[in-house]
């Protein structure tokens, strides 16, 4: 059993230090949000996660788990905390990689390891994180350990991903891959591979970096398609029969902390990241596209009202980092729309949120951005008795569109020309 300090308690480091708590060991999680402090010592998770609440019961009744402002001394040392993007130079924020790193070399000793999740650009580990440890006069690979463990879970299944996913184990030395190796399999069942620093480090970038470039592509197939009278829909889906072909879906940007970030910090030290730079252009500026097919159903119209379905940056969560939704709301306030906004999962945002008929009492158009389950059950003849103006963008293509055009409704679905004639018998 070791005794570990897990500093960070959001979307990952909170289920992390519930799965090594529920797994043999101890954990004193800490964050500097005396609030989540707080909740999380009272047994309640301030984001939702599927079955983490159960799980952290779980640690607290077994008092394998409390939650502290400041750390302690530990063998294990776990950093997760946010390493976000500065959007002024494009390159990753560590200030609170620093801040841990800085509060662990007051308290670490020989034989501890520490654990790097966050993640980084390449060389981060070896160049900013290991010279702050060694300023505790010991030497990292010969007096402690030192690893990089990026996570590869999804908001809304992250426990079952944590336990279920391969995981890449990135050493100083081998001897402090196979050691957390030894830490981790008390519960991952996926496997464990180990490698270097750096090598664990640009793997997490480059399988973000690969989907973004992906639906980057769609992207621009989804607007060849509505140049071309097209349904990029359909013909995504046909291409995807080939046996090496595997498109990804279009949609209306691209959010979430490491889809819309990650391939930055792969590219932040790099002249050779053209493909990267590029795809990332071209999903930025899909908020701007969605709103150029909605100014196209308004156009003529004075005093527009839009309604917007869904701002969370995935489908069936409430988590809105960096979401495409918020730049599609600036630039419609820009040309001078009132934005209305309904999301059911969502429950704080920067912009006020309505109840779904309030959001669409007086509206001219509902566009859909996120594709949550429960708008497929939205009822169009009920809306438009709402709505001023009966329009409908949907970016998802998860509407039953014939079933809209029967209410009335002027339709357009980002990926399919304006024109599109289905004609397949």
């Amino acid at each position: 059993m070791k005794r570990f300090c897990v500093f960070g308690l959001g979307y990952i480091g909170l289920p992390t230090a519930c799965l090594f708590s529920t797994h043999g060991h101890t954990v004193i999680g800490v964050d500097s949000d005396k609030r989540v402090v707080q909740e999380i010592n009272k047994g309640k998770v301030l984001f939702e996660e599927s079955c983490l609440q159960e799980l952290l019961k779980t640690a607290l009744a077994e008092n394998s788990l409390v939650a502290k402002i400041e750390p302690e001394i530990a063998d294990v040392f776990l950093i997760a905390v946010p390493t976000p993007l500065d959007k002024e130079t494009r390159m990753a924020d560590l200030r609170y990689v620093r801040e841990a790193a800085n509060a662990i070399s007051r308290y670490i000793k020989r034989g501890n390891m520490v654990i790097l999740e966050s993640t980084v650009p390449p060389g981060a580990c070896e160049k900013m994180l290991l010279p702050i440890l060694e300023e505790s006069g010991l030497q990292g690979g010969k007096d402690f350990h030192l690893v990089h463990c990026p996570e590869r879970a999804i908001p809304g299944n992250t426990i079952h991903e944590m336990v279920h996913n391969d995981r890449i184990i990135g050493g100083i030395d081998r001897k402090s891959a196979e050691l957390a190796r030894e830490l981790y399999s008390s519960f991952v069942e996926g496997s464990l591979y180990l490698t270097d620093l750096r090598t664990a480090e640009i793997v997490k970038l480059m399988e973000n970096t690969f989907r973004d470039v992906n639906i980057a592509l769609a992207n621009e197939f989804a607007q060849i398609g509505e140049e071309n009278g097209m349904n990029i829909w359909e013909a995504v889906e046909l291409a995807n029969k080939h046996p090496r072909v595997e498109i990804l879906k279009p949609g209306p940007g691209v959010g979430g902390h490491c889809l819309a970030i990650d391939p930055w910090f792969l590219a932040e030290n790099s002249t050779s990241s053209r493909i990267i730079a590029f795809a990332r252009e071209i999903n930025e500026s899909m908020p701007r596209h969605v709103l150029t097919l909605t100014m196209e159903l308004l156009k003529g119209m004075k005093s527009v009202t839009v309604t917007v379905l869904g701002v969370a940056y995935k489908a069936d969560v409430g988590d809105v980092r960096e979401t495409p939704a918020l730049k599609f709301i600036r630039l419609a306030q820009g040309e001078g729309y009132k934005v209305k906004i309904y999301d059911p999962y969502v429950k704080d945002f920067e912009y006020a949120l309505c109840s779904l008929e309030e959001a669409a009492r007086g509206s001219d158009c509902l566009v859909l951005i996120t594709d949550h389950s429960m708008f497929k059950q939205l009822d169009p003849v009920k809306l438009s008795r709402l709505m001023r103006s009966k329009n409908l963008v949907d970016t998802r293509n998860i509407l039953e569109h014939e079933k809209w055009r029967e209410a009335g409704f002027e339709v357009r679905v980002l990926g399919v020309g304006a024109h599109y004639g289905y004609t397949k018998s």
